[in-house]
């Protein structure tokens, strides 16, 4: 989790009205505004700042900001217990933002299946697909062959069954 530090890089930082405004800005996916809203409102944050690769929201206690990028909210404290939905959010070692911890947000897991939908337009069919006819197994790699070692030098046989003592 790599992220640049300080003001956007023309040197300005803007302040957002609102977190709604902050996140249509900074094209958040739109299935991550609940889950940021909600950890927001468990923080208690007094106002969201452009900061160019990421939206600062500034705290209203004392404590560190939260750093909230396209897939990640950052600036959570090593005892800080994040409940959304009453759940205790799962927090992680930051890798560019030392002492603190981040939180993925729903879009950036990797193994949540997006949600489907056909078109408005689409049709869906009733006919049932034949199941695929199984494969042939995979070749093995060349690395994973084993043609077997030498008896005189202990180097590993080439494919032909030769090694360097044989030469």
């Amino acid at each position: 989790m790599n992220e640049v530090q300080g003001p956007t890089p023309a040197g300005t930082s803007r302040p957002y009205r609102s977190l709604a405004e902050a996140l249509r800005a900074h094209r958040i996916p739109v299935e991550n505004h609940e889950f940021i809203g909600a950890v927001t409102d468990a923080v208690g944050i007094s106002s969201y700042i452009d900061r160019g690769r990421y939206i600062e929201a500034i705290r209203r206690t004392p404590g560190a900001p939260l750093h909230i990028g396209r897939t990640y909210i950052n600036g959570f404290t090593d005892g800080e217990e994040i409940t959304v939905g009453g759940r205790v959010l799962p927090l992680l070692a930051s890798e560019g933002r030392a002492p603190y911890l981040y939180v993925n947000q729903p879009s950036g897991l990797p193994n949540v299946p997006a949600a489907k939908r056909p078109a408005s337009g689409a049709r869906r069919t009733t006919a049932s697909r034949p199941a695929p006819e199984p494969r042939a197994p995979k070749a093995t790699n060349l690395a994973e062959r084993d043609y077997g070692v030498c008896d005189v030098c202990f180097m590993v046989k080439n494919a032909s069954g030769r090694c360097g003592c044989d030469e």
